[in-house]
């Protein structure tokens, strides 16, 4: 059973930076791709970012695009979502998901295991 986690939320102030950790156990899969997904308050989840298994193809959601970065580290089993020049309008859970299938989708459906979420306040 896949269990993935995330940690690294927390409040901070508009302007400020979070780094967002994710890392996943009982993996049995090898070319994965692993998404970081948002619900603000009142909003539907939406795609942030993903990377593919190697880490070398990432995509972003254009709300994020310049600010935030993706990034996998094999030897930490983690992967990171930095995320810079926070803006009010960037708080919610934040979720990270796995795609057994290695597909870069943006689509939340197509990732099979999920986190419980972490919570980003950004204030004004």
């Amino acid at each position: 059973q896949v269990q993935v986690e995330e940690s690294g939320g927390g409040l901070v102030q508009a302007g400020g930076s979070l780094r967002l950790s994710c890392v996943a156990s009982g993996r049995t899969f090898s070319r994965y791709a692993t998404g970081w997904f948002r619900q603000g308050p009142g909003k539907e989840r939406e795609f942030v970012a993903h990377i593919s298994w190697s880490g070398g193809s990432t995509k972003y959601a254009d709300s994020v695009k310049g600010r935030f970065t993706i990034a996998r580290v094999d030897a930490e089993n983690t992967v990171y979502l930095q995320m810079n020049r926070l803006k009010p309008e960037d708080t919610a859970v934040y979720y990270c998901a796995e795609d057994p299938w290695g597909r870069e989708t943006i689509h939340a459906s197509e990732y099979d295991y999920w986190g419980q979420g972490t919570h980003v306040t950004v204030s004004a």
